[in-house]
């Protein structure tokens, strides 16, 4: 079964906040003696993240239905 992915769409304030709230969990959890082995991944995977360009569609109508 192929594994399932998901994308998120971020801007350089929000990757640098979601490092940071990783980070202080990180420390958290370090501070009681837990495995950080995870928390540690996601941070690389979100430092690492590559940049594409996308065209971001608004619609004002969404909920107009």
């Amino acid at each position: 079964m192929k594994e399932e992915r998901y994308y998120l769409v971020l801007n350089d304030d929000e990757q640098s906040l979601l490092i940071r709230s990783l980070n202080d969990e990180r420390n958290a959890q370090l501070k009681n003696g837990k495995a950080v082995d995870s928390i540690d991944e996601l941070i690389v995977k979100v430092g690492k993240a590559p940049l594409k360009k996308i065209k971001v569609l608004e619609r004002s109508d969404c909920c107009a239905r």
